[in-house]
């Protein structure tokens, strides 16, 4: 690709109907120079126009004409997550000139420190699994799961384009995947539910794929565990690796593969770090630039068309133009505290989002100053987490396994733990409202702690006096001590436990039916009975942990339509403008169909944008 100040149009031959295996001989050691049943909500509108433009601070489009120019691409990418360099590749791939600008010292965003499930019903590495899905049992799924928040066109879109995405990511990157078995879709009850799940995650990759390109990939949320190669699909049984043979199993597996890799030489990536190296080393392959360190503050529009992006560029303002778009994958507002407290419920804050800490809403900021419509703005992708210190912990198996249960401030059971953990807390929103709920709180005794991982707390070890000191954790040698810590009633705790005791014993949860649904049982002990969700608490002593809405990013932002192409409020198109991932408006609406049911839609309207914009072009 050309790095001169206006590099020329590439003329590759545009992508195959089967396009060839990505070669990984062809990588170059380092990158190439730059050229300088859920619940429903009311929809917010946008936010546009000249107060948001004053408030932003940011240069008019005729002073932007005029700031140094750091070159010409066919289509420029906001954002370096799965979003961004899934379009950009799809770009580059189509014969298009393309460059990522990201504001981090790292490329990777929140994919690259996640789990990296990925939900795309009927992708080629699920049906070569004999996954028994079709398109019309994914039609009536997604459709049930998120009714009529988002139009059928845009579900058709993600359902039709998704699986060509997966086999357009495998042909020209060295990512492989692998179906999450048994990972259950969300609600797999619903008509087109799949008990047994569509989701899939990255195979391992070895790091040194990317050369020295690999330290500046963003670093993983939680650290897969010194000399051990660890999946997503792992996490299950490694929590039970006390107490069950296939998690001991499993276990032993996860450091033979670290083993083999050391032996080998290789620097073992899985989850959201093989997911990002994966597509960056397409991307070094295609002779993509990645800028990193590189703001993005505003869109420039020339004759009605987005035509390009102000960016500051080692440490100055410059302008790189677009010859037929933009694509805007910059991620969500997590970390803006003032859009949280406009557009959300409260209490809410930035200090309990796990989403990378350079997502504080950049890209949708700047749509709405170019006249897009938001919707979803009062959503995330929640799930219960306790407030450690220095970081939030987002609750899996904690919040599911047998033995625990949530309570409101008034001692008081509220859910089904074992829910979808967006659901979760949705509920603790919708009650707060008229009782405090947030913070909850997950109480669970020592039988629970000598049997199960605890985050990286393996059973029976001490927990850091730190989280006790932050009052994230309590312990107690009573449950009357334990609510006199946690400023619940005393008498209200003991008649929960009481209750919930009996019911576990019974195997059968009539009040919040825990276990009812397939999906129940994913992080559960199977060596419990009559019912792998439930067991009483019995053993001195007891623990609390403090529960607030944490999340993976926001939901909601810039209004796309099918074409992932922005919106204005009255519905007509943005000429050039596209978005994917977190910067837009889920195609999830309030709800979350499966594993990994950010980063699939994300990856899939990245590759759809690129994709319009090619046959736009001509490419």
């Amino acid at each position: 690709m050309a790095t001169s100040a206006d590099p020329a149009r590439r003329t590759d031959t545009p992508l195959p109907s089967t396009p060839a295996s990505f070669p990984p001989s062809s990588l170059p050691s380092s990158p190439p120079s730059a050229p300088s049943g859920p619940s429903r909500r009311r929809v917010l509108g946008a936010a546009t126009g000249t107060g948001l433009a004053l408030a932003a601070g940011l240069p008019g489009t005729a002073r932007a004409a005029d700031l140094p120019p750091l070159g010409t691409y066919d289509v420029v990418v906001i954002g370096s997550g799965a979003a961004g360099m899934t379009a950009a590749l799809t770009a580059a791939k189509q014969g298009l000139t393309c460059v990522v600008v990201e504001k981090a010292a790292t490329f990777g965003g929140s994919a690259a420190r996640s789990g990296a499930g990925i939900w795309i019903p009927n992708n080629p590495v699920i049906l070569a699994a004999g996954v028994p899905d079709t398109p019309a049992k994914a039609a009536s799924y997604l459709a049930a799961v998120v009714g009529p928040d988002v139009s059928a066109d845009r579900r058709q879109a993600f359902l039709g384009q998704g699986p060509a995405m997966i086999s357009f990511v495998m042909a020209n990157s060295p990512l492989r995947f692998r179906w999450m078995e048994g990972y259950s879709d969300y609600y797999p009850e619903l008509p087109g539910g799949l008990p047994g799940g569509r989701s899939i995650e990255p195979a391992q990759l070895d790091g040194n794929v990317l050369g020295a390109e690999l330290a500046r990939l963003n670093p993983p949320y939680l650290p897969v565990p010194s000399g051990m190669v660890v999946f997503s699909a792992d996490y299950k049984w490694l929590a039970l690796s006390a107490v069950s043979v296939r998690g001991a199993a499993v276990a032993t597996e996860c450091l033979a593969r670290g083993t083999r890799a050391a032996l080998l030489g290789q620097k073992p990536l899985t989850m959201g770090q093989s997911l990002a190296a994966g597509l960056r080393a397409g991307l070094l392959a295609a002779q993509v630039p990645v800028w990193l360190n590189t703001p993005f503050t505003e869109l420039y529009t020339e004759n009605g068309t987005t035509a390009g992006a102000v960016v500051t560029r080692n440490g100055t303002p410059g302008l790189v133009r677009a010859r037929y778009g933009v694509i805007v994958g910059s991620g969500g507002f997590e970390h803006n505290a003032a859009m949280r407290a406009r557009y959300q419920r409260r209490p809410i804050g930035t200090e309990w989002t796990v989403g990378a800490k350079e997502n504080t809403g950049d890209g949708i900021r700047a749509g709405q100053q170019a006249g897009a419509a938001v919707d979803l703005m009062d959503d995330a992708w929640w799930g219960p987490a306790i407030p450690l210190p220095g970081e939030p912990y987002f609750c899996l198996a904690e919040r599911t396994l047998p033995g625990g249960l949530l309570v409101n401030a008034a001692g008081a059971r509220f859910v089904n733990e074992a829910a979808p953990y967006g659901d979760v807390v949705h509920i603790m929103y919708d009650k707060n409202a008229s009782a405090p709920h947030i913070p909850a709180w997950l109480i669970v005794d020592q039988n629970y702690r000598n049997r199960y991982l605890f985050k990286d707390i393996a059973p029976t070890f001490v927990l850091p006096e730190a989280w006790y000191e932050s009052g994230a954790a309590h312990k107690a040698w009573t449950l009357d001590a334990l609510a006199q810590g946690i400023g619940v009633p005393a008498a209200a705790l003991r008649a929960t436990v009481n209750r919930f005791n009996s019911l576990a014993r019974s195997g059968t949860d009539t009040d919040f039916h825990r276990g009812d649904s397939v999906y129940d049982h994913y992080y559960t002990d199977p060596a419990i009975l009559p019912n792998s969700c439930l067991a009483p608490l019995w053993l001195a002593p007891y623990y609390a942990f403090k529960i607030v809405p944490g999340d993976l990013g926001t939901k909601g932002g810039l209004r796309t339509d099918a074409r992932a192409r922005v919106l204005r409020p009255d519905g007509s198109v943005i000429p050039g403008l596209y978005a994917a991932g977190n910067a837009s408006a889920a195609v999830m609406g309030h709800s979350y169909a499966g594993a990994g049911s950010t980063i699939g839609p994300a990856m899939t309207f990245g590759y759809i944008a690129a994709r319009d914009i090619a046959a736009a072009a001509g490419a």
